[in-house]
């Protein structure tokens, strides 16, 4: 089938390439012209695992092009995704649907022939049906049919989250388009992946409800983490003896600084703006939001206080900068208000992260970065883990406690055991276990 998939960002970029390799005929479109450029020359904007290789695979194969040409592209296609950002709007957190309705603008003024347009980006309900709105008021005549496809692929594991996926939700309101999209992910299909087809707006509301529910899942184990510490109990075993019950499950039941990215904040937040809307409040959601807000401040007053109460003046040395391993990623990262929270108690700080480092620069201001985790520990007088990098996991801990001015080391994602920090002579503080 010919594709066409707008923007190419995170999804966008994923989704196209793996629709090619699927054998598929895929044009990826973007308005960033210099974006579309490093594509061409085979530099990917992103980290993603995989991703460059499978890219210029298929661009070898003639299956995969890119291009700012919408027109032409869009005329051609059987189906048309459309997936670009929608970040929370400032000043109200609803999802800013702004560059998906101008595509869908821009689509209906090109589109020949029966053609199915797919929302692959993250909307509120009922944004389908606006899009279809807005097609057939600026092109009466399009034979369309709109459809609602969330995505559900994880930073870090995009790729085979894609070609091995829980499920596939599908959304249509037109029995036309049944037929279409079971074709477009005939591949996965075939190899047994679960196709469930909804109404648009149960589809639309499904992506929503599942961002919501993990991250409540992650707010419940930090907040069963914080009650651990008073009580002198073990939050990883309390997270392994809940999520052996079958009915939970051990997923998202790791206790940390809280979540951030591009998917859980915004999508949280949404929802809990849509539903206000409806006059249908979701308070668990919103006291997710809450937590996990204040718990990233908090992971700041953590390390503070396992230096003493006072960090002014003192060198804090923070590893991992993104929101979570595997992923250039800074958005909603918890490494922000930590830092933050370091900065404003006067502490000095030098950061270090495998790939987040020139993407923080444009969101963490007042601090310095060292090329890596040994570098920014010298002298330090804290030593903070913030992301579970694999390179963090096994540190040399006699050569950093050779560097710094005090072996101290705060390790919020719980990566190390006690007796194996503290038998080389550091002060250890971890989240949810007995000191």
């Amino acid at each position: 089938m010919k594709i066409t998939m707008i923007g190419a960002g995170y999804v966008g970029l994923v989704s196209g390439v793996c629709f090619a390799d699927f054998g598929h005929e895929v044009t990826c479109i973007d308005k960033d012209a210099g974006k579309i450029e490093a594509l061409l020359a085979g530099r990917i904007p992103i980290f993603e695992p995989g991703l460059e290789q499978l890219v210029a695979e298929n661009v070898k194969d003639g299956r995969l092009r890119f291009t700012t040409d919408l027109a032409t592209s869009v005329s051609q296609s059987d189906v048309i995704f459309i997936a670009v950002g929608t970040p929370s709007r400032r000043g109200d957190g609803h999802a800013d649907l702004s560059y998906v309705y101008d595509a869908a603008r821009e689509i209906a003024a090109h589109v020949t022939g029966f053609t199915v347009i797919v929302t692959k980006s993250t909307v509120p309900v009922g944004t389908g049906d606006e899009v279809e709105r807005i097609m057939r008021e600026t092109n009466p005549s399009a034979d369309i049919a709109v459809v609602s496809n969330p995505e559900f692929l994880r930073e870090g594991a995009a790729i085979d989250d894609f070609k091995r996926p829980d499920r596939i939700v599908i959304g249509l309101n037109d029995d036309r388009a049944r037929v279409v999209m079971t074709e477009v992910y005939r591949p996965l299909y075939l190899n047994q992946a679960p196709l469930l087809f909804t109404t648009r707006r149960t589809s639309e509301l499904i992506k929503y409800a599942g961002n919501a529910f993990l991250a409540m899942k992650i707010t419940f184990i930090n907040e069963m983490a914080d009650l651990c510490e008073k009580v002198g109990a073990n939050v990883q075993e309390v997270a392994r003896g809940i999520g052996l019950d079958g009915r939970i499950g051990a997923k998202f039941l790791h206790a940390g600084p809280g979540y951030g990215g591009s998917c859980f904040p915004k999508d949280t937040l949404a929802l809990v703006k849509t539903a206000q809307d409806h006059d249908s409040p979701v308070r668990l959601i919103e006291t997710t939001v809450a937590v996990n807000d204040n718990r990233k401040r908090a992971m700041g007053r953590k390390v503070i206080a396992a230096a003493g109460g006072d960090v002014r003046g003192k060198k804090v040395a923070v590893l991992g900068l993104t929101f979570k391993p595997n992923t250039d990623d800074m958005r909603d990262s918890p490494a922000i208000a930590i830092i933050q929270a370091l900065n404003d108690g006067g502490a000095i700080v030098t950061g270090y992260d495998p790939e987040g480092m020139e993407n923080a620069r444009h969101v963490i201001d007042g601090i310095a970065y060292a090329d890596s985790p040994y570098k920014a520990a010298e002298d330090a007088d804290v030593l903070v883990i913030v992301t579970e990098w694999n390179e963090f996991r096994a540190l040399n801990l006699d050569r950093l406690k050779a560097s710094m001015k005090n072996p101290v080391l705060v390790d919020l994602r719980n990566i190390y055991h006690r007796d194996e920090v503290t038998k080389h002579g550091f002060s250890y503080t971890s989240v949810g276990r007995p000191d």
